[in-house]
């Protein structure tokens, strides 16, 4: 799999000026959400580029549809959404969704999806996808930890171990996020050791508080959550015994600041807003799969916000920018590997 953003990505992410008035008929978008939208800036994100395109586009119909935690029930919600054969494009998120959607599309074959943060092969007329550099996204926030970890800062010890909490694996987590993060840490010093926990499901907090209270009996000063709703449980623990926590996808300093030293974003708002456009104008290339990394702005480091600013070393935030400069310019990637 190319590194490099493809040319019809860079076709895709130029400027859409906003049309008016150029359908017969309404087009009717379904939204389907794996899991819930409140608690989740992913999704609702997601949700709020959507519904922009639908203010500048009024012929466009916008339905929702929250799948909930239970993910043995995603598919027959999926496949009832589709046999509605109301929607022109059902817009999802999540790597687990071509695979269900892939399945849900056997009965319907006219049904077009456009699938976030996940890849399906190109070659399939019905399906787009776009998929962010996770090793990239994993390799800033280990590089982060390993900083972080080796400093001076209050919550950090002399233990060289860092960890990681995760709701459940898949297939970008185990190829791209935890390599990437590895990579990131450990780039700073070999001999740091990582605590790696599953919890299981998105939202068990009870659980994932226990979790990190054990790593931190180990000696683990930060953790890296990607958990859904179940991050509350990290975020608690950590806050109560003065260690970090380093939070994917979104910009979330403000649940707790001083306890979230780091945000490593995915700009999904952008990547949804510039497909579904796209998409409803009729210049949205099917069959193909997006890859968008740092160097595009898709993946980044939220360290403008003073949350980061007030509570991350002066020491750390200097080598975490010269970082993010080379990955902004373009002077250092990281390859995403075959999926």
């Amino acid at each position: 799999m190319k590194s490099q953003v493809s040319l019809a990505c860079i076709v895709l992410f130029g400027i859409l000026a906003p049309v008016v008035g150029l359908f017969a008929t309404p087009v009717n978008v379904g939204i389907y959400i794996p899991g819930v939208t409140a608690g989740s800036p992913l999704y609702q994100s997601l949700v709020d580029a959507a519904q922009k395109v639908a203010k500048e586009l009024p012929e466009i119909s916008i339905k929702i549809l929250e799948g909930g935690f239970n993910q043995a029930e995603w598919p027959e919600k999926v496949t009832s959404m589709v046999a509605t054969a109301r929607y022109e494009f059902i817009l999802t998120s999540n790597p687990s969704m071509p695979s269900i959607c892939l399945e849900a599309s056997k009965s319907f074959p006219n049904q077009k999806f456009i699938i976030m943060d996940s890849y399906l092969a190109p070659g399939n007329s019905r399906f787009y996808t776009l998929l962010y550099n996770q090793m990239e996204q994993g390799y800033i926030a280990g590089y982060l930890a390993g900083l972080v970890t080796t400093s001076g800062m209050s919550g950090a010890n002399s233990a060289k171990k860092i960890g990681a909490i995760v709701a459940q694996e898949y297939p970008a987590l185990n190829k791209e996020i935890m390599p990437g993060f590895s990579k990131g840490a450990q780039t700073i010093d070999s001999k740091i050791i990582i605590d790696y926990r599953v919890i299981g499901n998105w939202y068990d907090a009870n659980k994932a508080s226990d979790l990190a209270n054990s790593m931190m009996d180990d000696g683990v000063d930060v953790i890296l959550s990607i958990a859904g709703g179940a991050s509350q449980g990290i975020i608690k623990a950590a806050q109560a015994r003065g260690k970090y926590v380093i939070c994917f996808d979104s910009d979330v300093y403000s649940i707790a600041p001083g306890t979230i030293i780091g945000c490593v974003t995915l700009d999904q708002g952008r990547a949804v807003y510039e497909s579904l456009k796209r998409a409803v104008l009729g210049k949205l290339a099917f069959g193909t799969a997006d890859f968008v990394n740092a160097k595009n702005g898709f993946v980044d480091l939220a360290d403008a916000n003073p949350l980061y600013t007030n509570n991350v070393s002066t020491a750390v935030r200097a080598r975490m920018a010269e970082l993010m400069k080379k990955f902004r310019n373009g002077s250092f990637s990281l390859p995403i590997p075959q999926m």
